[in-house]
């Protein structure tokens, strides 16, 4: 794939960065830009609930799945002196793969660039390549679960929600095992400007959640969507 993104050879660089790392949003050492976009957002004839523009914990998480930037556009690429703010092509490009081919294109999760190989419709372009469809969010979320949602402030016994019983840092979770930490398979609501807020976070966890052994919940989820656990969290149905 090295035409298509560059290989820079290590894991965590394509999110984080131990220097330089991007001030502007509130993510750890975060190495990728954040585009100024406004998002399309969900909306439904049964939301309760003010829904605003995506938070932190959604914004660093479209900066790759909103297809809008290139899945190898870091801030800071390894080695010294290759840094911008704002990265682009001619500055990607500088970077030397470590496997002999130059990039030629840096593609992003959209259509007409990784979707052109990776997707159900790619035909004989994508024979054999992963189905990344459902990866790519685009800036349109309406057919999403709503991110940038105020959590109810009435919750509990005689409504449709659970009370999340445990604080951190401001943000509200789910303590299933009672130990007072977020842990990573527990659902969490971020700090937001009218309350507790639902983001991509709340569900997901990118470095992913060991079920048993070497088995991991299905694309990243904090828990289990069999018999419906993940959503059942915070829904009484």
């Amino acid at each position: 794939m090295d035409p298509y993104r560059n290989d820079y050879g290590e894991v965590c660089v394509y999110c984080h960065t131990p220097h330089a790392s991007n001030g502007n949003i509130a993510a750890p050492i975060w190495n990728r830009s954040i585009p100024n976009t406004t998002y399309t957002l969900y909306s439904s004839n049964t939301m309760t609930q003010t829904i605003s523009q995506p938070g932190a914990a959604s914004l660093v998480c479209l900066s790759c799945h909103d297809g809008q930037q290139a899945v190898d556009a870091v801030m800071n690429m390894p080695g010294a002196g290759r840094y911008s703010a704002s990265p682009n092509n001619g500055f990607l490009s500088t970077w030397s793969n470590p496997s002999g081919l130059g990039p030629f294109v840096h593609a992003g999760l959209k259509q007409s660039e990784c979707l052109a190989c990776h997707s159900s419709d790619a035909g004989v372009v994508g024979s054999g390549a992963a189905d990344f469809t459902v990866a790519a969010l685009g800036t349109n979320l309406r057919d999403e679960h709503p991110v940038g949602v105020t959590f109810p402030s009435t919750s509990g016994s005689g409504t449709d929600w659970n009370t999340p019983n445990a604080t951190s840092a401001g943000n509200k979770f789910f303590d299933d095992n009672g130990n007072n930490r977020m842990d990573k398979g527990e659902v969490r609501l971020y700090v937001g400007a009218n309350g507790p807020t639902v983001e991509c976070g709340s569900c997901h966890d990118p470095h992913g959640v060991v079920t048993s052994g070497l088995t991991f919940n299905a694309t990243f989820l904090r828990k289990t969507s069999a018999g419906s656990v993940i959503c059942l969290t915070c829904h009484v149905k």
